[in-house]
């Protein structure tokens, strides 16, 4: 069996969207499918060149609620794992609402919110951190557990507080953790703020799909899930960067930063 090079795995993707986008086009084109039922690639291409301004107009609104949410759920879940890390009564209490929480839909809950705090920023944000705290919490309060005990004695031996047992030993060995709860994260970010944004809102890409959509407007219904796979996928790479970067080790197992 012939084995291709590491640095030409990314190719495969590549071809394979490529090779699909083409056929995609072939089959609308030979079939004459009608563009409210399924446009053609080079439709939304055109489409997104067409509404440029309108999609950049929305869509600095959707990434300005992305941007708050995602850091306001690394900060609360800093804050919980740290807590849950430190009191085992926390962590009983606690753990079970974490997981609950996650039962329930966002599409129940967002109109909740869109009534108690109006069709603003606000109810955007707190779905996008309903939807993205929890992976992130749960990954760091698995990466401190895993934390050896032997080097906790030790840092005790050496009287060390515990602000520096944080900032020497377990911040450091949670980052691999930390990085792989927020890659998961990330991928909810975007989509949270445009489910959000479908239930109530007056600007953003949900709400500009929503105006596509009652005018059966496909090509820009697609332009804009392109964008926000897009999106995704950047915020995903530049993660990953930032890990490579960040992370010195990695463990065995399924904390570990590819």
């Amino acid at each position: 069996m012939i084995k291709t090079p590491k640095k030409y795995d990314a190719l495969y993707p590549v071809v394979t969207i490529i090779l699909l986008i083409a056929a995609w086009e072939a089959i609308v084109r030979a079939a004459n499918v009608p563009a409210y039922i399924l446009p053609a690639p080079s439709a939304v291409a055109s489409a997104f060149i067409s509404d440029r301004d309108l999609i950049a107009y929305h869509a600095r609104a959707t990434l300005l609620e992305a941007a708050v949410g995602l850091s306001l759920s690394v900060a609360i879940a800093l804050g919980v794992a740290v807590l849950m890390d430190n009191f085992a009564a926390f962590r009983k209490a606690l753990y079970p609402i974490l997981i609950i929480s996650q039962t329930i839909p966002v599409i129940a809950v967002a109109p909740i919110l869109i009534i108690w705090f109006g069709f603003g920023y606000l109810p955007k944000i707190i779905v996008i951190v309903l939807m993205c705290f929890f992976p992130i919490a749960v990954s760091l309060i698995d990466g401190f557990s895993q934390v050896d005990r032997d080097f906790i004695n030790y840092f005790r031996v050496l009287k060390a507080s515990r602000a520096q047992v944080y900032r020497h030993l377990k911040f450091p060995h949670a980052l691999p953790y930390f990085f792989a709860g927020l890659k998961i994260a990330v991928t909810y970010t975007v989509m949270a703020a445009v489910i959000a944004e479908w239930l109530g809102g007056n600007v953003g890409i949900g709400v500009y799909m929503l105006r596509a959509k009652q005018g059966f407007a496909l090509d820009r219904m697609f332009a804009a899930i392109v964008l926000v796979v897009a999106v995704s996928l950047l915020l995903i790479a530049l993660i990953n960067l930032v890990a490579r970067r960040v992370v010195r080790w990695k463990p065995d197992g399924e904390g570990a930063v590819t």
